[in-house]
């Protein structure tokens, strides 16, 4: 073309495919970039773009090929003016997702067929034959040693190749280019194309028998490209490979200087912990490494903590002082050599307790998501707030006004309390003859009122729940007929024929119908069990459980026989078990082992409403398992009215409409936005129960202490408006609350008085109460929401959906005409609301789903057919995570260590620290440490006892940090052969103890499973610390000048040490922690403290050294404050300005 915008906008296009080229390749080539241009417009897709550049010799990267492609498809001129070339129409996108596709490749990696991992079978043979490979150097340095003679080649190429080059290992290799510094080397042996530098100084001839050839002046001089040689890897930093001709006898292959591989293996951390996917994750090295690390004797393995202390200046005076007279000699003392010979490169890689590393997060992207982040920010992101400056949100924002002043009031009260009672204490300490009980601490006098004032129950749960009360509705039916009186046994018949004459079918029926404890049974007592199991998953646990135990009960069998459940860490089935009850998440972990799930029959999605993460994965999972498997019968059940989109995704399935009883409702709105909306909603109950007719009410509330605190100001309002008001009877509903307690609200209210209940948002869907005519509706739910850019989950209060909304008005028509009380304008309705609530895929972080879809082969995550396909960018935050632990290799694709890392039901960064403490060779200790983690507090501290407790728990602590701390406890709790009252004497609760020794034991059970050895490091604790660092890097923190932490990612904010944990009282200067608490601050729960250069050693792919030369990133954003004068008028007095306006006014008076 002859425009000149044309031209200029195709030079621009080909000088930066040459600066690509350059950037890979070291090709500056402005020719060849036109030639490669030209082969993409020849080309009509990204597939026949690789063919042609392989037909023509160019052996690039698939990531490299991709990265051209975006770059030619977003910068051609031609593409973008769209002409209409036949070619150009191929690859134009004609539709939004290919064009996400060819903007987002990373989320469109090719899906892989799954594959049953072999690795597991043949894993104990491959460690005999690698334990015997890495033993032979050994044996041969030695043979060589006595007989003088060489020794046999080793056998090149390896059968199996490895994942990652190995340190010190001889491969096969062709030379792919050669530069003035040396030549670059293809390595054989080795999956995929792994590119090494051989530098100049360390070149040979490939027929040279020795390592010693001379000065080469230049490489061609040697090699040539094509050229076939023998190289051993002397170096791996992140993916810079260094390799050596001259260590390698180029004729027979022999490693001219032998090193142990063992050995080396733990002086150098495994390459997987340096962000390579290395052997000894499967244990290809491990047990060597393991096994001379464990006969080790080295002071620096014994040491637990921090490394060699450096000398002190007047240390090092007397030494030289001794030895310039004689009395020592300088070769006793080579630390003082070290340390005066030194340089700073050498004490960066030295091991140094003392040395000042400055670490910042490495900004470099992961190969295949070259570009695309910042792409995914022009994404319009998941809406979780439609109008986040609307009246609602403003309300969300601020909080409840009442409950902050009801909470502060409390808290007043308590502590004058305290202070009535507070006496000398110093007269029971000074009298020797005082009995021990006189013997107390003011902390524990003062704790002692409070726990008094605190176990005294509210006057609203003293009248609310009393000896008098009788939980849950009492029952006179026999099991039978209480089957029978359900809703859902009118309709048995038609049913099981709706479901023998569809694949898929919905059911829709309100709460209480039965659909979930009676349908598995119709099914069962049909014949469906015969030939499969009948699942039925349910989103969470405890459901799971006490469903199992009623089924169990009315089908008559002991439950784990006929009938059983699973849950994480818990399986309670056996052979015989035809009903399975189960989580989600539980059946999403089966489909990474059976994707067809061939041992069920029929599977229920019982509360798909409710549209759980494992839920909405298993939607697409089952939707591929159906096309693959005819016989297989899928059941979906739904609490709500709509569930038209649940059939349109399942193919146009039938409804199966379960009737109940629905009455209108007036539905009330607000005439102005209310600021606070608690005690709204209090007034309204108010008004309500003095105003209108008979009937109960509901109301819906966020979380648990804002019900706590409205039933007992509810109560004392009624109670000051005096006996002549009809009585009112508060309930409150949320999940902590015991059942027996949470079943009172099923009861119907005494005659002449009217019944409240106040409850989260469990009672929208998951109960149904009888009798109630009212509902208080402010407008809010409290949920879990992700922030992609932060990396961090948050319970948030946020307003409520259309949905969710006319839910909630549909429970006041369930007896009879009721009435909704909307505490918001119709405008904020219709405005300020989204029409369905965001699933949790959508506002959740994804890392442990991307990782199990994964492994299952699932890469195109773009084309994956979710119901509501969650936002790019939080998939693309998740990728990253995992291309940081190493679950991920260059191109997107899982590695060995992702796979494993899929296999443990937990959080990948978790599961990470428990694969790589198998290689670390503390195994044994991290099983302890991960069961401790996954039960919540195993401290508990009486307010009467404060001081004892905090002294019996200060028993326990270890210099290391909290997560050793909690494996001391678990040792010690062992070694008292599981002793209850050790529990009690130590203020621990063993209940928690009990349950982390259940988990253990499933730990070790798919440790065993998967052939993971099991080995422990003895008083080593510094492999314990490394483990924790390789899975939790991303959650380092480095001590701030100014106050707490500031932790070291991006997003880098203040966080703060709690001041139970055993570093309160040492902070070191570096730490990681487990997860950060939101309460007063941002607290860090369960920290060990770390050395900063492991984080680069672990985690290259997420920090990086920092420039010694530069000013880091952090640095230029600290600010110097000077020490704070208390003498001083202004604390601006040390600035030079003020300085010099003191100077001008003392020179004007002078001279006055």
């Amino acid at each position: 073309m002859d425009d000149p915008l044309y031209k200029l906008e195709f030079l621009s296009l080909v000088s930066k495919i040459a600066t690509e080229l350059e950037n890979h390749l070291g090709i500056n080539d402005r020719v060849l970039a036109e030639f490669i241009i030209s082969l993409h417009e020849q080309a009509g897709s990204l597939p026949a773009f690789q063919k042609k550049l392989d037909d023509v010799g160019a052996e690039f990267t698939a990531a490299f090929v991709e990265n051209l492609d975006r770059l030619i498809v977003t910068l051609h001129p031609r593409k973008k003016k769209g002409t209409n070339s036949v070619d150009e129409a191929k690859h134009t996108p004609d539709t939004k997702l290919e064009q996400k596709a060819q903007m987002l490749p990373g989320l469109a990696i090719q899906d892989q067929a799954w594959e049953e991992p072999d690795y597991y079978r043949d894993e104990p043979s491959r460690r005999r034959r690698m334990h015997e490979s890495l033993e032979e150097p050994q044996r041969r340095s030695r043979w060589d040693r006595v007989d003088g003679r060489a020794s046999p080649p080793p056998s090149l190429p390896p059968s199996v190749p490895d994942e990652q080059p190995v340190l010190n290992k001889v491969y096969y290799g062709r030379v792919s280019g050669v530069k003035d510094f040396g030549a670059f080397v293809t390595l054989d042996g080795v999956a995929g194309r792994r590119d090494g530098l051989v530098h100049i100084s360390a070149l040979c001839s490939n027929t040279a028998r020795g390592g010693n050839t001379g000065r080469i002046s230049h490489p061609s001089d040697v090699v040539s490209r094509g050229d076939h040689v023998k190289v051993k890897v002397i170096s791996i930093a992140g993916q810079r490979i260094g390799l050596s001709m001259r260590d390698v006898d180029q004729v027979t292959g022999r490693d001219l200087v032998p090193q142990p591989r063992g050995r080396m293996a733990m002086e150098h951390p495994p390459n997987f912990l340096t962000g390579a996917n290395h052997e000894p994750l499967g244990g290809r090295s491990s047990v060597a490494s393991r096994s001379v690390a464990s006969t080790s004797s080295t002071a620096t393995e014994e040491r637990r903590g921090r490394g060699a202390k450096r000398l002190t200046s007047p240390e090092r005076w007397e030494i030289k002082q001794l030895i310039a007279s004689g009395v020592a000699k300088a070769t006793d003392y080579p630390e003082l050599m070290e340390e005066e010979h030194s340089t700073p490169a050498s004490r960066l890689a030295g091991d140094d307790a003392d040395e000042d590393i400055e670490i910042e997060v490495n900004e470099k992207e992961a190969p295949f998501l070259a570009g695309q982040t910042a792409a995914s920010l022009e994404l319009s992101p998941v809406k979780v707030v439609k109008a986040p400056d609307g009246s609602l949100n403003r309300a969300a924002q601020a909080g409840t006004s009442l409950a902050k002043e009801r909470r502060e009031l409390r808290q007043q009260e308590q502590n004058e309390e305290a202070d009535k009672k507070s006496r000398d204490m110093s007269t029971g300490w000074l009298d020797p003859m005082a009995q021990a009980s006189e013997k107390m601490f003011a902390q524990d006098v003062r704790g002692q009122s409070r726990i008094q004032q605190a176990q005294q129950q509210s006057e609203w749960k003293k009248h609310a729940f009393n000896k008098a009360t009788t939980f849950g509705k009492i029952t006179t039916l026999s099991m039978k007929e209480q089957r029978e009186s359900l809703p859902i046994f009118k309709l048995r018949e038609p049913l099981v024929q709706a479901i023998r004459d569809n694949q898929v079918l919905v059911i829709v029926g309100e709460t209480g119908s039965g659909k979930t404890t009676q349908v598995t049974q119709y099914l069962a007592e049909e014949g469906f069990a015969d030939h499969g199991k009948i699942g039925c998953t349910q989103p969470r646990r405890v459901a799971a459980v006490s469903v199992a135990k009623r089924v169990a009960e009315e089908v008559g069998c002991r439950i784990g026989q006929e009938v059983g459940y699973t849950i994480r860490f818990e399986d309670c089935t056996s052979p015989d078990t035809h009903i399975k009850y189960m989580t989600d998440g539980m059946l999403q972990r089966e489909c990474l082992v059976d994707p067809d799930v061939k041992a069920y029959s029929v599977i229920m999605l019982d509360e798909a409403h409710e549209r759980t993460i494992a839920t909405d994965v298993l939607f697409g999972l089952l939707k591929k398992a159906l096309k693959r498997r005819p016989d297989l019968k899928l059941i979906v059940t739904s609490a709500t009215l709509d569930a038209e989109k649940f059939s349109t995704y399942f193919f146009e399935c039938p409804i199966f409409t379960i009737p109940g009883r629905t009455y209108p409702v007036e539905i009330l709105y607000t005439k102005e936005p209310e600021p606070d909306y608690l005690d709204a909603s209090l007034i309204t109950v108010m008004q309500i129960h003095l105003s209108e007719p008979p009937g109960d009410i509901l109301v819906f509330l966020t979380g648990q202490e804002e019900i706590d605190t409205s039933c007992e100001i509810l109560y004392e309002r009624m109670r000051a408006l005096g006996p002549s008001v009809p009585e009112l009877i508060i309930l409150p509903v949320y999940s902590a609350l015991p059942s027996e307690m949470q079943s009172r609200i099923f009861e119907p209210a005494p005659p002449g008085a009217r019944k409240v209940v106040l409850a989260t948002n469990i009672a929208e869907t998951s109960v149904t109460i009888d009798g109630v005519y009212y509902v208080v509706d402010p407008g809010f739910v409290k949920q879990n929401a992700y922030d992609a850019r932060l990396g961090m989950d948050s319970l948030v209060v946020t307003p409520i959906s259309q949905a969710q909304a006319r839910q909630r008005a549909g429970r006041a028509g369930r007896t009879g005409p009721g009435k909704c009380y909307r505490l918001y304008t119709e405008a904020a309705f219709r405005n300020e609301m989204l029409p369905n609530p965001i699933p949790d895929i959508q506002r959740q972080n994804l890392a442990s789903t991307i990782l199990a879809l994964k492994a299952m082969g699932i890469n195109d995550l773009l084309h994956f057919d979710f119901m509501d396909p969650p936002p790019a960018q939080t998939m693309l935050t998740a990728l990253e995570s995992l291309y940081a632990l190493s679950a991920l290799d260059d191109e997107g694709l899982l590695t060995r260590l992702g796979r494993k890392m899929a296999d443990f039901p937990m959080d990948p960064p978790m599961a990470k620290m428990l694969i790589a403490s198998v290689d670390m060779g503390c195994s044994e200790e991290m099983l302890s440490i991960v069961a401790m983690l996954s039960i919540p507090n195993v401290f508990y501290r009486p307010k009467d006892k404060q001081a004892q407790a905090d002294a019996k728990r200060a028993k326990f602590f270890q210099p290391e940090g909290d997560h050793l701390t909690l494996l001391t406890v678990y040792n010690a709790w062992v070694s008292s052969r599981f002793s209850m009252p050790w529990c009690m004497d130590n203020f621990i609760q063993g209940r928690a103890l009990r349950r982390a020794q259940d988990v253990r034991k499933q730990l070790v059970g798919i440790m065993d499973r998967y052939h993971h050895d099991i080995l422990s490091c003895g008083p080593n604790y510094t492999r314990i610390r490394r483990a924790i660092c390789s899975g939790y890097f991303r959650n380092a923190a480095k001590r701030d000048p100014q106050e707490g932490y500031r932790t070291l990612a991006e997003s880098g904010g203040n966080v703060y040490l709690h001041p139970s944990s055993s570093l309160f009282h040492r902070p070191p200067e570096y730490v990681v922690y487990h997860e950060v608490v939101m309460t007063s601050k941002e607290y860090m729960r369960e920290v060990t403290a770390i050395e900063p250069k492991w984080l680069v050693e672990v985690a290259p792919r997420f920090f990086r050294m920092a420039d010694q030369a530069n000013m880091s990133k952090r640095k230029r954003q600290e600010k110097i404050q000077p020490l704070f004068d208390k003498y001083a008028k202004d604390q601006d007095d040390w600035r030079l300005s003020k300085q010099q306006r003191v100077a001008r006014v003392l020179q004007s008076q002078t001279f006055s």
